[in-house]
C-alpha cells in the first residue's frame, strides 16, 4: 500500500491512543488509494484545535488545520467547492461538542458526503483536562474542585436524532478504527464517527475497553432507527456499564451536493474555471 506519512515526529504523548487512531486512519486511507484506483489529490483531510489536530501533520495529504469548532464548515466549503473529494473531518470532543456543536447538527441535517471523526476522551486534554460536554458527573479538576455537576451529552443519540444518515463508534483500536472508516468511505452521506479515547494523563482507561461489545456481532439491524436509538442509550458517558460499539445506524438519502444542480453537474467529473464563473 502506498506510504502516506510524513516526516514530522509526533509530540503525542508516549502511549496516547491517538496513535492507535493515526494507524488506522492510514491503513483504511492507504487501501482506498490501493485498490480503488484513487490518487492521494483524491482526498482532503481538516482537523481543528486540541491534541486530536496533531493527526493533520502526520498524514501526508492535502487540507487544512482550521480553527477551534469549525472543521465542519470548513469541510463543507471544501466538499462545495469540489464535491469529487473525499472530505474527512477530525475534531476532539471539546471541538466537537462545545465550540462546534452548532456546525455538528446541521452536518448531520445536510447530509453532505463528508466523513467525521470525533477523538472523544472526556476532557481538553491540551489546555490540561477540563471538562467537555461529555465529561461525566463528579470529575475533578483546577477548573471545577467540586466535581462536575452538569450531565454529559450523549453524541451517538444526538446524531440519529439530527439525521446523519451514518453514526458509529469504536474504540481507539487500531484495527476498529480502520475497519469502521473504510465502511464510511463506502457510505455516500454525512459518516459520524465517534472514538473513545481515554487520557492516559487526564481521563485514563478505567475498564472502559472491558465494558465494550461489537453491535455487528449481536444481531444489530443498523437500518432500523428505533434499534439504533435504544442501543445509543446503553451508554450514556455517566455511568460505565455496557458499551455498544459498531455501526448504529446507517440508512443512504440524497446527499446536500445531489439536491443542487450546479453542484450534482460536476459530480464526477472536473470542474472548469467556466463552472466556476458560472
Amino acid at each position: 500500500m502506498p506510504d502516506i506519512s510524513t516526516n514530522a515526529k509526533p509530540t503525542w504523548c508516549p502511549g496516547c491512543f491517538n496513535f492507535q487512531i493515526l494507524a488506522g486512519v492510514k491503513n483504511a486511507l492507504s487501501r482506498k488509494i490501493s485498490t480503488h484506483n484513487a490518487k492521494k489529490e483524491d482526498f482532503a483531510l481538516v482537523s481543528g484545535i486540541g491534541c486530536h489536530a496533531k493527526i493533520f501533520d502526520y498524514i501526508n495529504l492535502n487540507g487544512v488545520n482550521t480553527l477551534h469548532g469549525r472543521v465542519l464548515p470548513t469541510c463543507l466549503g471544501i466538499k462545495v467547492g469540489n464535491p469529487n473529494l473525499e472530505v474527512i473531518g477530525f475534531s476532539g470532543d471539546g471541538d466537537a461538542y462545545a465550540e462546534g456543536m452548532e456546525h455538528l447538527i446541521h452536518a448531520a441535517r445536510y447530509n453532505a458526503d463528508i466523513k467525521y471523526i470525533v477523538h472523544n476522551n472526556q476532557v481538553f486534554a491540551l489546555t490540561v483536562g477540563q471538562p467537555t460536554p461529555t465529561t461525566e458527573l463528579g470529575y475533578k479538576d483546577k477548573t471545577n474542585p467540586l466535581g462536575v455537576k452538569l450531565m454529559p451529552i450523549n453524541p451517538i443519540k444526538m446524531m440519529l436524532n439530527a439525521g446523519a444518515s451514518f453514526v458509529a463508534r469504536v474504540f481507539a483500536d487500531a484495527k476498529q478504527v480502520e475497519w469502521v472508516l473504510e465502511e464510511a468511505l463506502e457510505h455516500k452521506g454525512f459518516a459520524f464517527i465517534e472514538v473513545i479515547q481515554p487520557c492516559i494523563i487526564f481521563h485514563p482507561d478505567i475498564g472502559v475497553k472491558e465494558k465494550t461489545y461489537m453491535l455487528q456481532e449481536n444481531r444489530h439491524f443498523k437500518e432500523n432507527l428505533g434499534d439504533a436509538l435504544k442501543k445509543a442509550e446503553e451508554f450514556d458517558y455517566n455511568t460505565i456499564n455496557k458499551i455498544p460499539l459498531g455501526i448504529f445506524y446507517q440508512k443512504e438519502r440524497e446527499t446536500f451536493e445531489e439536491k443542487w444542480p450546479q453542484l450534482k453537474s460536476l459530480i464526477g467529473r472536473k470542474a472548469s474555471w467556466k463552472d466556476i464563473k458560472r
